[in-house]
C-alpha cells in the first residue's frame, strides 16, 4: 500500500476536515432553531434559510468551542431571527467590521441563552 498521498496534503484534510465539523454544527443549530421556533420556521424563505446557516456558520468559525456549545439556538424568536439575517446581509455586503457584528450576532443569541 503507498501512503504518499501526492494528491492530498495535510493542509487539505485539515481544511476539509474543518468544514465538516462547521457544517455539522450549523446543521445542529439549525435544526435546534426550527425546533424552537415551531410554526414560525415556515415564514423564512430557502435564500432566509441560506443566509442563517452561512452566518451561524461564520459565528461557529469565531467562537470558541466552549462559547459555541453555550449557545441556546432553540430559544431564539422569529424577531431574533430576522435581526441576524439583516446582519448576515450586511455582512455579505461589507466585510468591514465583520468582528464587530459577528459579535452582535453572538450577543442575540447570548440574551436568549441566559
Amino acid at each position: 500500500m503507498n501512503r504518499n498521498r501526492p494528491d492530498v496534503s495535510d493542509e487539505d484534510i485539515g481544511m476539509r476536515a474543518f468544514q465538516i465539523r462547521k457544517e455539522k454544527a450549523t446543521e445542529r443549530a439549525l435544526e435546534f432553531l426550527r425546533q424552537g421556533l415551531r410554526s414560525t420556521w415556515s415564514m423564512f424563505t430557502p435564500n432566509d434559510i441560506a443566509d442563517l446557516q452561512w452566518i451561524l456558520g461564520e459565528l461557529w468559525a469565531y467562537e470558541k468551542r466552549a462559547d459555541w456549545e453555550d449557545l441556546h439556538f432553540s430559544k431564539l424568536t422569529g424577531a431574533d431571527v430576522m435581526a441576524i439575517l439583516t446582519l448576515a446581509r450586511h455582512l455579505k455586503e461589507n466585510v468591514e467590521g465583520s468582528v464587530e457584528t459577528l459579535e452582535r450576532v453572538g450577543d442575540i443569541i447570548r440574551v436568549r441563552s441566559a
